[in-house]
């Protein structure tokens, strides 16, 4: 009895990630949608990348903060969708504990980065309209390279400190995550330790890497608009909304299905809706991106062109 109570407290080699599992006829038509998802998500991402890089005329630091998105996103969308294709196309749904938590550090680390680096072209663009005198002086290739730095460095920092304090906590249970990735909250509901500092530190993470950017952007959108509807020419007023539209949508899409996730509760109803949501910010978010940027945007369409 105290062998198997010693046993259940012992944390597991291995993880069951359930997914779609339910669904084992959806396999292979999910399997497809999800190889067509990731295929023209890396090559979207990695051709604004290239025209970025080639493209003389796009050398400027609103470009080179999308270029730097589209990489994030390539790194983002391969932290998942790999390991699922690999689930559907073999039935094993299974992954060590050491790969769940690699896992885990990747994807919450490029979720940090993105959320760090949208508050930092929203700032881009506040400085262009808002301040397009200084702007030059301002937004210099020094600080456009300390700001992409900074954003790369306090997502791999924040989510290392995350990551350290769950893998030491044990866990037990039916070791199934109800979920296709590892993510914190399915993992910490197979924890059978105490909790309570990892939540701690989870929760005031959340709020350095997700809240305060997202409050720091939607501040910096406020003050955009406000600049925007002052201007009395309603050419010029189209011409200035343009060129921060892309951006607002991308934030819009991300921010809204990130915090429906972290904010829904749990409950056995809405943890289908939940995965829903995750699949959305996670998978299709970095596929949509490349596509409203090159759609919206006249100079990465001339770009393609050539």
């Amino acid at each position: 009895m105290e062998k198997n109570e010693e046993d259940n407290k012992t944390s597991p080699t291995k993880f069951l990630l359930l997914g779609m599992g339910h669904m084992p006829t959806l396999h292979v038509p999910l399997f497809l949608l999800s190889l067509i998802i990731y295929l023209v998500t890396v090559i979207g991402n990695t051709l604004v990348v290239v025209l970025v890089v080639l493209e003389q005329h796009l050398h400027t630091p609103m470009y080179t903060f999308l270029g730097t998105l589209s990489s994030l996103e390539t790194w983002y969308s391969s932290t998942i969708l790999p390991r699922l294709l690999a689930s559907f196309l073999t039935g094993d749904r299974t992954i060590s504990a050491h790969g769940c938590m690699a896992q885990f550090y990747f994807f919450s680390s490029f979720a940090a980065t993105e959320c760090y680096l949208l508050g930092v072209m929203s700032y881009d663009r506040y400085l262009a309209i808002c301040q397009p005198l200084l702007y030059p002086s301002l937004m210099t290739w020094k600080v456009c390279l300390q700001l992409v730095a900074a954003s790369w460095l306090v997502g791999m920092l924040v989510s290392a400190t995350v990551t350290a304090f769950l893998s030491q906590i044990n866990f037990c249970g039916p070791k199934v995550i109800n979920h296709f990735f590892c993510d914190f909250t399915p993992l910490l509901e197979l924890s059978c330790s105490d909790t309570s500092v990892v939540t701690v530190i989870s929760f005031i993470v959340c709020f350095l890497s997700i809240i305060f950017p997202f409050l720091f952007t939607l501040v910096s959108y406020v003050c955009i608009i406000a600049a925007i509807l002052r201007i009395p020419s309603s050419i010029s007023r189209q011409k200035a909304f343009s060129t921060c539209s892309s951006h607002l949508i991308v934030v819009t899409i991300f921010y809204v299905t990130l915090l429906i996730v972290y904010l829904l509760p749990r409950t056995g109803p809405l943890r289908q809706l939940n995965k829903v949501f995750s699949f959305f910010y996670t998978v299709l978010t970095p596929l949509v991106n490349p596509l409203i940027y090159s759609l919206r945007n006249r100079e990465v369409r001339e770009a393609l062109r050539k």
